[in-house]
């Protein structure tokens, strides 16, 4: 496993992301809006533009810090698509969603794409080839967006037939530290990297789990995004059908923040977003009431 002491390295205070600067002293939400026609969970929804900016419009109202825009499915068993196709999905709704007053970010693995979409105003790029693409590193480094660098064995084709790792947590953490090293080599701020540990990106259920459980080892002082909602390793671990794992989702996104998890993707915002004020309250709570006793008990009460 990775040393525990990176525990101890002070996470960032906040995340320049483009036009914003979100703080980390909470969990963040990130809003998933997928306009393609065949996505795991909601492929087909929001490929019309109208239906889409509806979408993101009720994400924000539910409480979404931010929302992120994909125009390819990258599911297991997907394959893939060009960047006229990709910009064709995204192009007719990024100009509306620039406006909502959150980051948009735009998942997409290619140069021409982030160009385009940067372009347009969005605020952050979610790579899940974590910029290993020569052009896709320009691009980014020559804007102020925050980036997404994530973890995925294989491609998205065969990422899920035989996933193999001897520590799947040494592993994908000293990728992602890699690739954070790339990124700061070629100018990219510290202040503008998250990392994603890729769950269901070439990994087994219980890999998974694992890397989850160990979030805030993976990259430490790097807030850390997991997006865990409606996959697979849900439904394995509760044996629920597809539309079924709102509950184990968010089961999934509580256990990741008390991991360290700085930012869930999620599909289902507002539940997330209640389930999240439930466990701040209580923590609080706890950090209040653990003050109170210190004091207390040093005859400050």
């Amino acid at each position: 496993m990775l040393q525990a002491a990176g525990r101890d390295q002070a996470p960032p205070a906040s995340l320049a992301c483009g036009r914003f600067r979100l703080g980390l002293n909470r969990p963040l939400v990130m809003g998933i809006l997928n306009v393609t026609p065949d996505s795991f969970s909601d492929g087909g929804r929001y490929v019309d533009p109208g239906a889409a900016i509806a979408q993101a419009e009720r994400l924000v109202e539910d409480g979404a810090d931010w929302i992120d825009v994909g125009a390819e499915s990258t599911r297991p068993g997907s394959l893939p698509i060009t960047a006229e196709v990709e910009l064709e999905r995204l192009l007719p709704v990024l100009g509306a969603l620039v406006g909502l007053g959150v980051p948009i970010s735009v998942d997409t693995r290619r140069a021409e794409v982030m160009q385009a979409a940067l372009a347009l105003g969005v605020d952050c790029i979610n790579d899940v080839e974590a910029l290993r693409s020569s052009e896709a590193l320009r691009v980014v480094q020559s804007s102020n967006c925050a980036v997404c660098l994530m973890h995925m064995q294989a491609s998205p084709g065969t990422m899920q037939l035989a996933p193999t790792y001897d520590d799947v947590v040494l592993e994908v953490g000293q990728f992602l530290r890699d690739r954070v090293a790339v990124a700061r080599a070629h100018g990219i701020a510290a202040e503008r990297i998250v990392v994603d540990p890729g769950i269901g990106f070439g990994k087994t259920t219980q890999q998974n789990l694992a890397l989850i459980a160990h979030a805030a080892e993976l990259v430490p002082g790097y807030p850390v995004l997991i997006g865990l909602s409606r996959k697979r390793v849900v439904g394995e671990v509760t044996g629920r059908a597809l539309d079924e794992r709102l509950a184990g989702s968010l089961g999934g996104a509580l256990a990741a923040v008390a991991a360290g998890a700085a930012v869930v993707r999620v599909h289902d915002v507002a539940a997330t977003v209640d389930a999240l004020a439930v466990w701040q309250a209580v923590r609080d709570a706890g950090d209040d009431a653990q003050e109170w006793s210190t004091r207390n008990a040093r005859g400050f009460g």
